[in-house]
Order: structure tokens, then C-alpha cells, then sequence
């Protein structure tokens, strides 16, 4: 009995002295509920290529003339990703490219949202969390203003080349607005243009095929690189089948038909095999060894049954994990119920036909995310509600309502996100409003139960991903 009874103090001891850093259980509940999400054969492609056709093809086939947008932009003086000749002089989120009307067209690429300078280097692939959604046009106002306002800086002969992206900005612009800065309206992109496409043609209506809802639903842009481990796309994990005929939506600003459609998509094989190459940034500045070791083992015992493990040995779950489980804002998830029409129209259109499918099947929740490169992608959950990770492992710590400096932006590394100040109202649109549908923080408390010292464990292993 004395045996047991010293070994009990032993055994208690060891507890309190480490108890910083004991690796506590916070709950099984969410890999035990979580849905696992079935891989699906993906256009296979050439990285290389990809590339090349990401940063200088015509996935887009509408724009500006070159000395136009010369003349609104002025030349680009970084060339972040080293072009020659005129494309030198054109900002890396536009192609320069060529069509049967125009040698030289500057139209939108990919990089517009998913690419962002950190420092002064440009990060391909990382979510753009600068732009500015709250400026679109007031729905009172008429639809032709901004190709009023376009038309001044085209000539007759460029009309042609350009008509196709006014007549769809024209038509979408005034539906775009955000709450506030920094947060992504692509989602709402996707669903205007849709209800202005022939599902089964891909043909332009000027009328709206499809009735569209009234709210704009923010995201925060994901990272590229994650999509190497997923099995599905989007925040809730409905993007089934070949990723290529997501990735190339943006094609339906332009798109003439689905003959058009189907020459674009032969590219994009090769976009996501460059998209699955590509590696996060590492994290700029040291990293306590120790405690990230301790860190490392208390993420293995409480977060990677859905995260999935790192380092050595590699897992991901691809866990679709229940919203009253989770959590966090709902408004993303049941849109795809209240507004199902969006839904049957892609899963009858040409993206979902041919010999790489796609389709959408909504769940009632989100995905657990793989978290390679978390340090850089602040800030957090799917509607960019969280400012830093210590915020996302302590709902303790988030404001209600916070701002960040978009001019002088600065990084907090002890803290990992922007840098911002908390204000007591919203009266601006650089100041986020947890208040708002859609904008809410609440939910992922499963850091809660972490002691303060296991928390700052954790960041510092995640700085490690």
C-alpha cells in the first residue's frame, strides 16, 4: 500500500512540474463524427507547363489593350515573375496574350486573388487578403456606368477585344460588395456568372437565367499548395471530381461556349500539377527546438486525428467535420441548401460531363484543413474572422471588431497574423464586424482547453509546417 501510495505522489508530481506541457486530450468527438471525403481521378498534367500557361495564357479572352492599361496601371517596375518584352511591364496578377482582334491584350489571371507580396517577394499561391471587395458599384446604380467609364480609354478598333469583360464586369460589378476589406467575394463571383450561363452551352443571357440571393458570403482564399492532400475543393468540401474544371471558372468572365470551354480545359491538367508542386514558404525566423517539440507532441495528441500529421510520416484525414461540432459561421454551408438552383445548375452543366467530371455535394459543415504553411496564411477560419493563431486556439483572445493597416501592413511573429488594433465598432471598411452573418468568429474552441503555455507550445511547432 506504501508502494502504491509513493508512487501516486510520484506519478502527481511529474504532472504538476510539467504540466505546461502535458499533453492533454481535448476530444475524440470530432474524428469520430468527421465524414471521410472519397479521392476522385484527377487530369493528369506537366508542371512546367501549367506554369507557364498560369502566368501567360488565355484562359481569360477579354481585357484591355496593352498601351491602355499602360495608361490607366502605368509599367509594372517589380516584374515579380522575371517576363520579357511587354509583359515585363504588366503586373503579375494580368497575361498579356494574344487573340484573332488584339496582339496585345492585358486580361485578369489567377494571381488576382491567388497570389500576395509578403516583404518584397510575390508568394504564388497564397491567398491575397489585401483586396478591397467594398468598393463595387451600389446596386442602385445603372449597370452600364463602369463600361461608360472603360469606354473612354478604348479605341474603336479595341472594342471588339474588349466588349466581352465589360459586358460581364458591367453586369456583376454592382453585386460584389463586402462588409469589409480584406475579405474575398468569389463565391458570389461564381454564382452571378452562372446565373448568366446556359448550363448546357456555356452562352451568355444578359438576363439572369437563375434567381440570385441577396447576401454576399465572405471567404478567405485557401492556400494552392494544400490542394495536394485534399480529395475535394471549397471550404465544405463539395468540390468533387477533377479539380481542373473548378480551377478554371474564372474562364466563364469570357467564354464564348462550351467548344471554348473544352480547348481551355486541356491546359488545366497542367495547371494543377503545377498547382500540386508548389511548396509553402518557410518560416522566416527562428524556432525554439524544444518548444516546438513539446508542441509537436501535443498536436499529434489532440489535433492531428483531423490534420493530419507532419513531418516524416505525412497523413491527412480529409474529414468533413459536422457544423455543431465545429462550430463556425454557417452562412457558407447552407447557402448550398437555401440556394440549391446554383447546385443543379453546375451538376447539369458541361463541367459536370466528359471524361473528367466535377460536381458539387454540399455537407453540413466544413473540412478540417491541411495546415502546411498556416504561419503565412492569417488570417484564419474560413471567412478570415481570426486574426492570429493564438486567437484561433484561444476564442478568449478574439475581437469583436479589429482593423488592420492595408497601407503598412506588418506581420506579428510572436503572435502569427497581421498585426491590428481592436476597436469598439465597425464604423469603417477596413474594420472587421464579427457582428455580421457570414463574418461571425465564433466556433473551433478546441484550443480552449489548453493551458497558456501549451498554446505558445503549439504555435511554435506550427511554425514549423
Amino acid at each position: 500500500m506504501r508502494f502504491i501510495r509513493k508512487r501516486l505522489v510520484i506519478v502527481i508530481l511529474i504532472l504538476v512540474g510539467c504540466s505546461s506541457i502535458a499533453a492533454i486530450t481535448i476530444s475524440n468527438e470530432p474524428f469520430k463524427e468527421g465524414v471521410f471525403i472519397e479521392p476522385s481521378e484527377q487530369k493528369p498534367g506537366d508542371k512546367q507547363k501549367g506554369y507557364d500557361y498560369l502566368v501567360n495564357g488565355d484562359y481569360l479572352k477579354s481585357g484591355l489593350g496593352y498601351n491602355y492599361y499602360v495608361l490607366l496601371n502605368g509599367k509594372d517596375k517589380n516584374n515579380f515573375l522575371g517576363r520579357t518584352g511587354k509583359a515585363a511591364n504588366v503586373g503579375y496578377n494580368f497575361n498579356l496574350i494574344e487573340t484573332k482582334n488584339s496582339k496585345n491584350l492585358v486580361v485578369p489571371n489567377c494571381l488576382q486573388c491567388h497570389g500576395q507580396v509578403f516583404g518584397d517577394k510575390l508568394i504564388i499561391g497564397l491567398g491575397n487578403t489585401f483586396l478591397d471587395f467594398t468598393k463595387a458599384p451600389n446596386k442602385d446604380d445603372v449597370k452600364g456606368t463602369i463600361a461608360r467609364q472603360l469606354m473612354k480609354f478604348i479605341a474603336p478598333g479595341q472594342y471588339q477585344s474588349s466588349r466581352v469583360m465589360i459586358r460581364s464586369f458591367s453586369t456583376i460589378a454592382p453585386y460584389l460588395q463586402t462588409e469589409t476589406r480584406g475579405v474575398n467575394a468569389a463565391d458570389r463571383l461564381a454564382t452571378l456568372l452562372v446565373a448568366h450561363r446556359n448550363p448546357e452551352t456555356l452562352e451568355w443571357s444578359d438576363k439572369p437565367l437563375l434567381d440570385i440571393p441577396d447576401e454576399v458570403i465572405p471567404t478567405d482564399v485557401p492556400a494552392w499548395w494544400l490542394l495536394k492532400k485534399k480529395n475535394a475543393m471549397f471550404y465544405n468540401g463539395f468540390g468533387r471530381g477533377d479539380f481542373g474544371k473548378f480551377l478554371m471558372l474564372s474562364n466563364l468572365l469570357t467564354v464564348k461556349d462550351t467548344s471554348e470551354a473544352a480547348e481551355t480545359f486541356t491546359h488545366f491538367g497542367n495547371v494543377l500539377a503545377y498547382l500540386k508542386s508548389i511548396e509553402p514558404p518557410k518560416y522566416p525566423h527562428s524556432i525554439d527546438a524544444t518548444l516546438a517539440s513539446n508542441g509537436k507532441a501535443l498536436f499529434e495528441k489532440n489535433c492531428s486525428n483531423c490534420h493530419g500529421t507532419y513531418g516524416d510520416k505525412v497523413t491527412y484525414p480529409n474529414l468533413l467535420i459536422p457544423a455543431r461540432i465545429i462550430g463556425t459561421d454557417s452562412l457558407l454551408f447552407k447557402a448550398n441548401y437555401q440556394n440549391s438552383q446554383f447546385i443543379e445548375w453546375f451538376n447539369k452543366s458541361w463541367y459536370a460531363k466528359g471524361s473528367y467530371p466535377a460536381r458539387l455535394q454540399p455537407f453540413d459543415g466544413y473540412i478540417a484543413p491541411p495546415l502546411d504553411g498556416i504561419w503565412i496564411t492569417a488570417p484564419y477560419l474560413h471567412n478570415g474572422s481570426v486574426p492570429t493563431l493564438a486567437a484561433l486556439l484561444n476564442s478568449k483572445e478574439r475581437p469583436k471588431y479589429w482593423e488592420r493597416d492595408f497601407k503598412n501592413a506588418a506581420y506579428d511573429y510572436e503572435k502569427i497574423g497581421w498585426k491590428y488594433e481592436v476597436r469598439n465598432e465597425a464604423n469603417n471598411k477596413t474594420t472587421y464586424n464579427t457582428d455580421k452573418p457570414g463574418y461571425r468568429n465564433t466556433g473551433h474552441t478546441f484550443g480552449d482547453r489548453l493551458s497558456k503555455d501549451q498554446r505558445n507550445a503549439v504555435i511554435e511547432y506550427l511554425k514549423t509546417l
